[in-house]
């Protein structure tokens, strides 16, 4: 019996979810399969990948072919490296010490990739929020000035304002003097009688 390593497709219309199984390579798609061997959820960036690694190293190692996206996932979680570090490991090629420090390093490497890749995302997303907070600040001092120039009236209309202001505290200014002038030249007038 040909097997196959391959993708079971679950989930609502347009949020794919998938389960990693094994099946046989004549069965449907998401019809029956042998064992399942993890998940893989597309929907999230970087995309969440759950898989039972032991199990599937099994599997790669008996002879179940996967197909190209499972290549491609086992791939990225270092099954298909593993397995090319024991075939040197089988050649005499390579010490257990050796296969094991090699893929640490590997693991080490790919995780820093994946966090680093998070940090960047993360950062994107934040520095994309400042620009439309500092966006719509600007748009709102630009809505603020149009409403004061809306509600402020045109030069010529205050000007005259201003001059109507003006001129009633002016001619009360020349009466009173003109009153004290007034009175002081009637005191004067009956001093010198």
């Amino acid at each position: 019996m040909a097997t196959k390593i391959r993708l079971q497709r679950h989930g609502k219309k347009g949020k794919p979810f998938y389960y990693i199984v094994v099946a046989d390579a004549r069965a449907p798609r998401d019809g029956r399969f042998i064992e399942r061997l993890g998940s893989y959820n597309p929907n999230t960036n970087p995309a969440t990948i759950d898989i039972n690694f032991d199990k599937t190293l099994d599997w790669v190692n008996n002879g179940a072919q996967p197909t190209d996206t499972c290549r491609a996932i086992l791939s990225y979680k270092g099954v298909l490296y593993k397995k090319h570090l024991q075939g040197g490991l089988k050649k005499g090629a390579l010490t257990e010490e050796q296969v094991e420090s090699k893929f640490q390093t590997w693991l080490d490497q790919k995780e820093g990739k994946i966090t680093g890749k998070k940090e960047s995302l993360t950062t994107a997303k934040q520095d994309a929020r400042k620009a439309a907070l500092a966006a719509e600040a600007k748009k709102k001092e630009e809505r603020a000035a149009a409403i004061a120039a809306k509600n402020t009236p045109p030069a010529e209309e205050a000007e005259v304002a201003e001059e109507e202001t003006e001129a009633p505290v002016a001619e009360a200014e020349t009466e009173a003097p003109a009153a004290d002038t007034e009175a002081d030249a009637s005191a004067e007038a009956e001093s010198a009688e």
